[in-house]
């Protein structure tokens, strides 16, 4: 067969709405995660439950979920015993949210090892008591065979998701993306392609030993390790030769303290950011509304002199404030855990492994210590363009993917046209009618377009946290009545944000002083006998003590500055 593999974002957002088994691949940038969240914001729309998790702890960041393994109850295990088994089939949170699901994602499937994927089948199936893969649930593996391979422990051997019984069993029809929305650059994107084919050749060795310098000024670019080196160690040196103090920026967390401690351990910000007017800094989440992503580059050049935060030039030349965002784990729509920090990192080097997922501006990459399939592909692969790139080292494996990889991706190419073939032959009367049939199988309701936008527009992973906006609208002098109007909220609503805020240091004396009333020297004194009497756990002992001469949201402005106070 031909491997034209046409497919595009809204053919494979048909298939992955009739229910079937689904694997979404293609190369880096061609939209994977803008389908997945599509289709998720479709399926919330049409009340159905959508597990998100992914195989690595950093991915899931990126998507808002939990890894694979801590979602299906297994944890660490590479393999599960009768008696493992029975433990999380009596584990009341992986069988409420496994029977819950209608759909289960597995982001970078390439970096699940087999077993894992074998082991996660078992479960479901003895869980939800159904002997269909999957224990009958639709799960859609989202992920390109060509990044980073799995990580095994010394001496196991690896097996690709691919190759496991529950891939086969699973009866997966193929989507491969074909449209390209990061790289623009013809002559990169040809080299790109020539690695996944194992076809490099002389004339690619040249072209890349070409590569001595970038092409933009005024930007530094980042440096890829393939090794695990220090990089904390070398980021930190850069930035300690710059001149001035470092001004600091430490990371919050609200939710179950596990989810928390994951959210914190895999964000791409550290949990205490240092950072200094000059400081080579990257972004660390995609903020399309404020013109930055996931790798966009820059330099600190101020901070700003209100609320302190930096202000960056990008490679670009735009000037950025980056203010605090927060990272969630989402489940059923409900965040279930939260962490706030600014979305930077020192960006004078970083790991391969962390920059997967990422679209730099500009790297320099040391390709001559390059140990494992796929690792100088992917290194390669997060820059844009070869203006972008520079390289210090290549060694003659650099280039060289895995075999089993590349006849496997002929496979998926021929599946996907095949999948395509098939879908292009229905009407759309047939194609409405299998979407209908999935949704009613599901208990939900086919949602109409709009609906679908409201979702979206909420987004499931939202790109700012509600305490964010009301912080947002704090900082530019609204009232707590003037941001309850605008939020649609109840005014208590907006103290309890001003509140957690506070709790969480993320708010200071200085920024809510405009929400004193005009008599507050007077008030304060007995507010402040109140709570020394009764203490501010709860506001109904300290209304009543004062003879509930002041009202509830003056009760609970009087307990935030008591708690300023006594910080």
């Amino acid at each position: 067969m031909v491997n034209l593999y046409p497919m595009t974002q809204n053919a494979a957002l048909d298939i992955l709405k009739t229910g079937a088994n689904v694997f979404l691949t293609g190369e880096p940038g061609a939209g994977k995660t803008f389908v997945i969240n599509q289709y998720i914001a479709w399926l919330e729309a049409a009340g159905l439950s959508v597990a998100v998790t992914a195989s690595t702890g950093i991915a899931a960041t990126h998507i808002g979920g939990m890894t694979i393994h801590s979602w299906s109850g297994i944890g660490i295990r590479d393999t599960l015993t009768q008696y493992d088994l029975d433990k999380i089939s009596t584990n009341e949170k992986v069988t409420r949210r496994a029977k819950k699901a209608n759909v289960l994602v597995i982001d970078e499937v390439s970096m699940l090892d087999g077993k894992i994927l074998d082991m996660v089948n078992l479960v479901l199936k003895t869980v939800r008591q159904r002997e269909e893969p999957f224990g009958g649930i639709q799960v859609v593996f989202v992920g390109d065979f060509f990044q980073l391979p799995p990580v095994t422990r010394r001496g196991d051997s690896m097996l690709y998701s691919f190759q496991s019984r529950a891939w086969s069993d699973a009866q997966l029809l193929t989507c491969y993306l074909s449209e390209q929305h990061r790289q623009e650059d013809s002559l990169f994107l040809g080299l790109l392609k020539s690695i996944r084919l194992n076809q490099v050749e002389e004339d690619h060795y040249t072209l890349l030993s070409e590569q001595t310098s970038i092409s933009y000024e005024n930007i530094e670019p980042t440096k890829l390790y393939t090794h695990n080196a220090d990089v904390d160690t070398f980021n930190n040196q850069k930035l300690r030769e710059l001149a001035g103090h470092a001004k600091t920026f430490r990371m919050h967390g609200k939710g179950g303290r596990v989810l928390v401690e994951s959210l914190m351990r895999n964000c791409l910000s550290p949990e205490t950011l240092e950072l200094k007017e000059e400081a080579m800094v990257m972004f660390t989440k995609n903020n399309f509304e404020k013109g930055y992503v996931n790798g966009t580059l820059g330099r600190v050049i101020d901070f700003d002199r209100t609320d302190g935060w930096p202000i960056v030039k990008t490679s670009d030349g735009r000037t950025i404030k980056a203010e605090s965002t927060s990272w969630e784990v989402a489940e059923d729509g409900k965040v279930r855990a939260t962490i706030e920090q600014v979305p930077l990192r020192l960006a004078w080097g970083i790991t391969v492994h962390k920059s997967q997922g990422m679209s730099l501006d500009a790297a320099e990459i040391d390709l001559s210590k390059a140990f494992v399939y796929g690792q100088g592909y992917v290194a390669l692969s997060r820059v844009r363009a070869l203006a972008g790139l520079k390289l210090s080292g290549m060694n003659p494996n650099a280039l060289s993917v895995d075999p089993r990889v590349v006849a496997q991706d002929v496979r998926f190419k021929d599946d996907s046209q095949s999948a395509e073939d098939v879908f292009n032959e229905m009407s759309d009367e047939e194609l409405l009618k299998l979407h209908t049939n999935f949704v009613k199988a599901g208990g939900g309701k086919l949602p109409k377009p709009e609906e679908v936008k409201a979702v979206e527009a909420g987004e499931r992973v939202k790109k700012e946290s509600t305490h964010e906006i009301t912080k947002r609208m704090l900082l530019e002098k609204m009232s707590v009545d003037e941001i309850a109007k605008s939020r649609k909220m109840a005014a208590s609503t907006i103290w309890s944000h001003v509140e957690d805020l506070i709790n969480q240091e993320q708010l200071l004396r200085a920024e809510i002083a405009h929400l004193t009333p005009t008599d507050w020297e007077q008030t304060w004194p007995h507010m402040q006998k109140a709570i020394e009497e009764v203490g501010d756990e709860k506001l109904k002992p300290i209304f009543e003590y004062l003879k509930e001469k002041y009202d509830y949201d003056q009760v609970r402005l009087g307990r935030i500055y008591w708690r300023l106070t006594t910080k």
